[in-house]
């Protein structure tokens, strides 16, 4: 099978499951990724952190708002701009407004955030393995910033349990996380 047809059946198949949840399975277990995530050092340590805004039933990221903004650290939020993304500081979630693919994200693009000076990168993805490689919608946008070598945040994938998998079809161009949370636990993956 080829790289590419494995990968969109795998991205089919996971993203069918996750489209399956109800709302309440998303607000419960996207709350209980966000607390295991708050209670990590690399979440207190973290100054400056890039979240994202979820779509198709995606792990959300409002509580992490919450907190990270309550402690007074700095988050910004990806804007597609071309093929690439731009990261943009937001102070309050009225802030974020629906804009490409319909994906929430800044309305004020005042206070641009160099990716090279973010701690912190939460990761959507369609899967994750356990060596840390990760399976997003196939646009690139992340695997772009994250070949970059000005960029030195820790990624962390954040995802439900189920969309772990043992091992996923990569490509030379594929990034991977440093750390993968989940509702359930938190993976340290050893990329190879």
């Amino acid at each position: 099978m080829s790289l590419p047809f494995a990968k969109k059946t795998i991205r089919s198949s996971l993203l069918q499951r996750r489209q399956g949840l109800c709302r309440d399975e998303v607000v419960r277990k996207s709350l209980k990724a966000q607390e295991l995530l708050i209670s990590q050092p690399v979440f207190a340590q973290a100054q400056t952190l890039a979240l994202y805004s979820p779509i198709r039933n995606e792990v959300e990221t409002d509580h992490l708002l919450s907190v990270a903004l309550a402690t007074g650290k700095i988050v910004c939020y990806p804007c597609v701009s071309g093929d690439n993304l731009n990261f943009f500081q937001v102070r309050t979630p009225r802030d974020l407004t629906p804009g490409c693919f319909g994906i929430c994200e800044p309305s004020q693009k005042v206070d641009e955030i160099d990716p090279a000076l973010l701690d912190l990168l939460l990761l959507p993805g369609v899967a994750f393995d356990l060596r840390g490689a990760r399976l997003g919608y196939g646009r690139g946008y992340f695997d772009r910033l994250l070949a970059d070598r000005r960029f030195s945040a820790l990624c962390v994938g954040f995802c439900y349990d189920f969309q772990v998998q043992k091992r996923l079809p990569a490509e030379d161009h594929d990034q991977g996380v440093a750390l993968l949370v989940t509702d359930q636990k938190i993976y340290s993956p050893s990329l190879l």
